[in-house]
């Protein structure tokens, strides 16, 4: 199995200064804006993927 992946930025602050927290699995701490948070897959939408709607000539 691989590892997950780990977030980039923090959600709060947007600073990249993150470290794996000791709360458990999908927490991170943030040293820039000293908040920790958890990150958890919920699944895939029912609906699944659409286009994109890009507003082209077509009009209702």
């Amino acid at each position: 199995m691989s590892e997950r992946a780990a977030p980039f930025y923090c959600p709060y602050c947007g600073d990249e200064d993150l470290r794996p927290s000791e709360e458990g699995h999908g927490a991170w701490e943030c040293a820039a804006c000293n908040r920790a948070f958890r990150l958890k897959f919920i699944g895939l939408l029912a609906r699944g993927l659409r286009p994109a709607d890009h507003g082209g000539d077509d009009q209702i």
